[in-house]
């Protein structure tokens, strides 16, 4: 399959998945985000956003934002400029209607982030990636291109996310010590029909790619994107793993890269 093949499936995957998850979720972000200065966001993903420089000045986009409720967090943290870009239909009209009903000044654009608009290029201070994004992008390199291209010069690319190390084993997996099921160095994505998230209600095949660290790593250097830090957690920003935080001998279970331009 061809890139675009993939994200296309994806794209119908998540627009379906959509309206389930609005029935189990959104009626309470609706109802959190009409409190003013409401964060969804951990103390983590608030700690690295500062580390970043985040303050009054700051323009922000958020890659694949899904209904918006990090970005609207950044926002009611201090940011200027906040643009959430996302492949799914659905779930940017999500974003958009928490927009209005927070009244939160923050634009939303439905796009495959493969094919972001130019017009966003060098317009931002930092370029954020939080938890489930890197597992759905066929090719790092070029995601990673896309965020170098969106930030002005000694901006910083922010990315919050589960351990590839996680790709190892299954969620439902609730032993003591988790059996390791698939390879790290796995290269074919994992073909799914039914999400752990969405359990029953996602019908379309979608998607998911394995990126060990090295890849992570070696597709930020390649486009020209310099380490400032990097940090491993116990805890699982995921939520899919959960009950591994507290295994007897525990793996990774998320990690945070900051790199500058």
């Amino acid at each position: 399959m061809q890139l675009q093949e993939f994200t296309t499936a994806n794209r119908a995957s998540w627009n379906e998945a959509a309206g389930p998850h609005a029935q189990n979720i959104f009626e309470k972000l609706v109802f959190n985000f009409q409190t003013p200065g409401y964060s969804c966001l951990d103390r983590v993903a608030a700690r690295l956003l500062q580390q970043a420089g985040l303050d009054k000045t700051t323009s922000v986009a958020h890659l694949c934002c899904n209904n918006g409720r990090e970005l609207l967090s950044i926002k009611n943290m201090g940011a200027s400029t906040c643009v959430g870009f996302d492949i799914s239909d659905e779930f940017i009209a999500q974003a958009n209607h928490l927009k209005r009903i927070s009244a939160i000044d923050c634009k939303f654009v439905r796009t495959d982030i493969y094919d972001l608009p130019p017009a966003y290029y060098g317009q931002f201070d930092i370029v954020y990636v939080s938890v489930g994004t890197l597992g759905w992008m066929p090719d790092l390199e070029d995601f990673f291109q896309v965020a170098h291209h969106l930030l002005k010069e000694d901006g910083r690319f922010v990315i919050y996310e589960m351990h590839p190390i996680l790709d190892m084993f299954e969620p439902d997996d609730y032993g003591n010590f988790p059996t390791l099921s698939h390879s790290y160095f796995r290269r074919e994505p994992y073909v799914e029909q039914i999400d752990s998230v969405y359990a029953a209600y996602d019908k379309h095949a979608y998607y998911w790619f394995h990126h060990k660290l090295s890849d992570i790593f070696t597709a930020l250097l390649q486009n020209g994107l310099s380490l400032t830090s990097f940090e491993e957690y116990g805890h699982d920003v995921s939520g899919a793993f959960a009950h591994f935080e507290d295994l007897p001998v525990k793996p990774p279970l998320t990690y945070s890269v900051i790199t500058h331009k």
